[in-house]
């Protein structure tokens, strides 16, 4: 069976499929809150009760997914040559919507529905030496997500604007379309929260593995969880707190021995070793939203590279998404008004 661009069913699809990207989107930032230090034993390790409900849902998605990689294989099309004499041909040879299907967007589906955060998981669950993974663990993660990010943006603006030709806009009422736009204002919020949780992470990971250096007595081993069975490791556990906390520690006075920047607050507020993904979410939720809604005026920096490239791209997606938020939703209301 071959679909009509313009049928009302597959319109409701299209509508699904944008609603599936942005549950996508959103869904893969949640990988980067499976690392928790374990202050009682002090080492770092994953979550993997919230890693297995993470990567279910992803699997879920991505089936959904795979579904309308299969749909586009029945869409048909209007010819490029033909739309100079009014709505243009229709194109239904199966052979041509698969060509055109395969040289277009196929790629970049493919490339977007590829379980691998889910594989770096589950062999993360599976192996019996987790604390030999949970640094590489943690690195495929942030990797892995990032770069899948390029490929599932790279479809989902085309696939807005093939909706915007078809049916007009995403949303049938002005109010819709306002909350529509704010939602991606909310999904950007939770994306640099996110990675501010996880950049919290590597940097407080940093500091730790500095400590142990510097001590002498500290094997690097030790720093992460499912690595008790390890030769020397109970005579450092003894002294981990002090060697640890004479570095690392955030002090009352508001003077960390080492310089946290935009994460003293993750810091301070002890989220980085939270069991409570709620309060997790939530906490860097707010963060991103506070930040994203002043341009980064209030972050402190420190010199470390990787945080100020960070504040420096929270400061311009701020800008951008703001104007973006403010045009759309006046451009909703004023055809909502129109109407």
């Amino acid at each position: 069976m071959i679909f009509d661009p313009q049928d009302k069913s597959l319109l409701l699809w299209n509508r699904l499929l944008i609603i599936s990207c942005i549950l996508s989107v959103s869904v893969d930032p949640l990988f980067f809150y499976l690392p928790v230090f374990n202050y009682r034993m002090a080492c770092l390790g994953m979550d993997t009760n919230l890693a297995a409900t993470i990567t279910t849902m992803r699997t879920l998605l991505d089936v959904f997914y795979l579904i309308r990689m299969a749909l586009q294989f029945r869409i048909a099309y209007v010819a490029p040559s033909s739309r100079v004499f009014g709505r243009g041909e229709l194109v239904i040879d199966p052979a041509q919507i698969a060509t055109r299907y395969l040289s277009r967007y196929f790629i970049v589906d493919f490339l977007s529905v590829l379980p691998l955060p889910q594989i770096v998981v589950w062999k993360y669950i599976n192996n019996k030496r987790k604390g030999s993974e949970v640094l590489a663990t943690k690195q495929a993660l942030l990797i892995i997500v990032f770069l899948q990010y390029i490929p599932r943006f790279a479809r989902f603006l085309p696939l807005g604007s093939d909706l915007k030709k078809t049916a007009g806009s995403f949303a049938e009422s002005a109010f819709a379309g306002a909350a529509y736009y704010l939602l991606w204002y909310m999904l950007a919020s939770h994306i640099a929260g996110a990675f501010w949780y996880l950049l919290a992470i590597e940097r407080k990971d940093t500091c730790w593995r500095e400590a142990c250096i510097l001590s002498g007595k500290c094997n690097i081993d030790f720093l992460y969880c499912g690595n008790k069975a390890l030769p020397g490791f109970h005579g450092w556990r003894r002294i981990s707190d002090e060697v640890l906390g004479n570095k690392c520690s955030v002090s009352k006075d508001d003077n960390p021995r080492f310089n946290y920047g935009i994460y003293f607050q993750a810091m301070s507020s002890d989220i980085v070793s939270s069991r409570s993904f709620v309060s997790k979410f939530f906490y860097c939720l707010w963060w991103g939203l506070q930040n994203l809604s002043t341009l980064g005026q209030g972050l402190l920096t420190s010199t470390y590279p990787l945080e100020v490239i960070f504040s420096i791209l929270l400061a311009i997606a701020g800008l951008i998404l703001f104007a973006l938020l403010i045009g759309n939703m006046q451009t909703a209301l004023n055809n909502g008004a129109n109407i």
